[in-house]
């Protein structure tokens, strides 16, 4: 008989804000779910950046407005020693300009606070898969809305994509999904997955998020 497939290991999370009913609810979501595994909580971000560095979570679950230190700079410091955990911001505003500067400072995406709680833990999974987004056009929206356009000439390395990978690039970087994209190109979404995962390669990001902040800081939308 064939040995049953090892269990994967769960998804380990940390949930940081300052209020605790806020925590507790997503607590009891998180603890719900037998995939994903609660490493620690904070209650502002100097403890976020003190219990990540702790725990090395997969995912942070970041507010933006906290005593200490906000979530911006918790989620810079978070990104900046370099390890994998990824952080979702959570925000009350659909436009939001803290959002913006999160996913600047390397969010992988953000939240909104009422969202459903389906979609969060879907969120929570994505995230950590690497293989989408959360919100991805709602980034670009943000960035068009309030980020502004960044006049800061491209790095060579964009120079060393090819014509079909600025494409899917421009597409990308406006928020279109994997299906969206192949619908337009007339293309799979495994070919346009690859093409996302050579651009992210080439032009050294690490997710589609990052994608989009580039392209704005680049002008190139």
């Amino acid at each position: 008989m064939n040995a049953p497939a090892a269990a994967l290991p769960a998804i380990g999370v940390v949930i940081v804000d300052d209020q605790a009913l806020f925590r507790a609810g997503i607590r009891m979501l998180i603890e719900s779910q037998p995939d994903l595994r609660l490493l620690g909580e904070a209650a502002d971000g100097a403890s976020a950046v003190d219990v990540v560095a702790r725990t090395a979570p997969d995912v942070v679950l970041m507010d933006l407005r906290m005593p200490v230190m906000d979530g911006i700079e918790a989620t810079r410091r978070i990104v900046a020693a370099g390890g994998p955990t990824r952080v979702v911001v959570l925000t009350t505003f659909d436009l939001d300009e803290a959002a913006v500067r999160a996913i600047r400072a390397g969010a992988s995406g953000f939240l909104l606070k009422d969202a459903e709680p389906d979609f969060l833990l879907a969120a929570v999974r994505t995230v950590h898969a690497g293989s989408a987004v959360v919100a991805a056009s709602a980034t670009a929206a943000l960035f068009e809305h309030l980020g502004g356009r960044a006049v800061t000439p491209p790095p060579t390395a964009f120079g060393a994509l090819t014509e079909r990978e600025r494409e899917i690039f421009q597409l990308a970087a406006r928020g279109l999904s994997n299906a969206e994209i192949a619908q337009r190109e007339f293309v799979s979404e495994t070919t346009v997955k690859t093409h996302v995962s050579r651009v992210l390669a080439k032009l050294g990001l690490r997710d589609r998020v990052q994608l989009v902040v580039f392209a704005h800081e680049h002008g190139l939308v």
